[in-house]
């Protein structure tokens, strides 16, 4: 288990450097930035989500995969992950107009702070009660 907090505490990192770059990203996005072009830029959210992919499959495997056990709330995180890829793509470089990549920027934001809480919900039971039935109850 000892291991597993090494790997949820990277993890919880890299998903708040992954929404701050995602909310500058799409700042720079709406507002024409030719920050969006550096190499950078382009490069450095490829790493952070994969730090960010590859953490949550290990603490997954610690603490429930490995012992056989499929918690229903992972199901729920990967299905918002997809979607919030979805949406990052249509924002990001699909949206063929200023307004639907505004849109999808915001919903991604959205879906990705409810897969964010549906984790911290479920991992720890003390915030049960303080968090909506729709982010506990998966």
């Amino acid at each position: 288990m000892a291991n597993a907090s090494l790997w949820i505490h990277l993890h919880a990192l890299a998903a708040v450097l992954s929404l701050a770059g995602f909310i500058v990203r799409g700042i720079w996005m709406l507002s024409g930035s030719s920050m969006l072009k550096k190499k950078w830029v382009k490069i450095t959210p490829h790493v952070v989500d994969t730090v960010l992919l590859v953490s949550a499959l290990v603490a997954a495997w610690l603490l429930f995969w490995g012992n056989g056990v499929h918690p229903q709330f992972l199901t729920v995180k990967i299905v918002g992950l997809i979607v919030y890829i979805g949406l990052g793509l249509m924002a990001m470089r699909f949206g063929k107009t200023r307004g639907v990549r505004a849109s999808a920027w915001v919903l991604a934001i959205l879906v990705f702070l409810y897969v964010a809480a549906v984790g911290v919900a479920n991992t720890h039971p003390q915030l049960q009660d303080v968090l909506p039935a729709m982010v506990t109850g998966v």
